[in-house]
């Protein structure tokens, strides 16, 4: 009996190990869909990304795992990643980078949870059902970046209140810039400028549309919120430097690196709420009951040193206002 009982004994101290293994739950992978390139010219937010997991109690490569998928900016691209991240079986899908990257998520699978940031206009691509019920297995952050776009052409104009034609820079693959355009229209008919629209989806077409630019002897610049620009924003900063040309944009970064003025939300802050979200999803909770976010904080932050460079006095109406003065 005693040998038996050793036998027995140690038969279960062997499986103790393989037991204990297999009701401890596996770190959760994220799946991280961007339509931007890798982190050396987004690092920024994807920073503030992981902040924001941490604070929820999500450390990469310590409690969580994230696989990345970059399409940089080739949208044709997203589909197969998307497709990709779903057979992998990962827990929850960030779809970053705008519409199309959170429009490829969301098309490859209708489980998987699904938080999309920086999406200009949620119900209107047909992601969520509202704001406040998502439905389904999505729910993120909006931008409100068409809604802003009248405010940005209106503070170029009044650091330009001379001109009589202002260029507005879009990307013509973006799902939104029809409505874009018409919203920047109106704000130009108000004040009697004319708009000229200048197309621009690669670098060679960047290039094409600032000589366009020079040629039509426009005064300033509206560049419209897009993953592609973003992406591109050292090269874009520099060209209106070169050709002396004063340029509004949408995030506070473009500013830090040089550009004249900005307006909008905190990218860096967009992310780190994405983060939040991520992190209360894989605790249990469910996308259809975590409301869209939009952003409540606009920043205004002007670079001194660029408008001296441009020959441009800013007014004090604008100064009162900025969140930030670079100098």
């Amino acid at each position: 009996m005693r040998r038996r009982e050793l036998l027995l004994a140690a038969t279960a101290m062997m499986a103790a190990p393989r037991y204990l293994r297999a009701q401890q739950k596996a770190m959760p992978v994220i799946g991280f869909l961007s339509s931007t390139e890798p982190p050396i010219t987004t690092s920024f937010w994807l920073s503030g990304f992981r902040k924001g997991l941490s604070e929820a109690g999500y450390v990469e490569g310590q409690s969580v795992a994230i696989v990345y998928r970059w399409a940089e900016n080739h949208f044709d691209r997203l589909p197969a990643m998307a497709a990709d991240l779903v057979s992998r079986n990962v827990d929850l899908i960030v779809a970053s980078g705008g519409t199309p990257s959170a429009l490829a998520a969301k098309n490859a699978t209708a489980t998987i949870p699904i938080v999309f940031a920086t999406v200009a206009d949620p119900v209107g691509s047909g992601l969520v059902a509202s704001l406040a019920r998502p439905g389904g297995n999505l729910t993120g952050f909006s931008t409100l970046s068409i809604e802003l776009m009248p405010k940005r052409f209106e503070l170029l104009w009044e650091l330009i209140p001379q001109a009589s034609m202002i260029a507005m820079l879009v990307n013509p693959k973006s799902p939104t810039v029809e409505t874009l355009i018409q919203d920047v229209q109106e704000a130009a008919r108000a004040k009697e400028v004319q708009l000229q629209i200048l197309k621009a989806s690669t670098d060679r077409e960047i290039e094409g549309a600032f000589a366009s630019l020079l040629a039509l002897h426009a005064a300033g610049l509206v560049v419209s919120p897009d993953p592609f620009f973003n992406s591109r924003r050292g090269h874009l900063i520099a060209l209106a430097a070169r050709h002396a040309i004063p340029a509004i944009y949408d995030w506070r970064e473009w500013v830090a690196l040089g550009g004249l003025i900005s307006y909008g939300p905190s990218l860096a802050g967009i992310y780190r709420e994405t983060g939040l979200y991520t992190g209360k999803i894989l605790a249990g909770a469910k996308p259809a009951d975590l409301p869209v976010q939009q952003p409540t904080n606009f920043e205004l932050v002007v670079n001194l040193k660029t408008a001296q460079a441009l020959g441009l006095t800013v007014p004090p109406s604008i100064l009162a206002r900025a969140d930030e003065v670079i100098e």
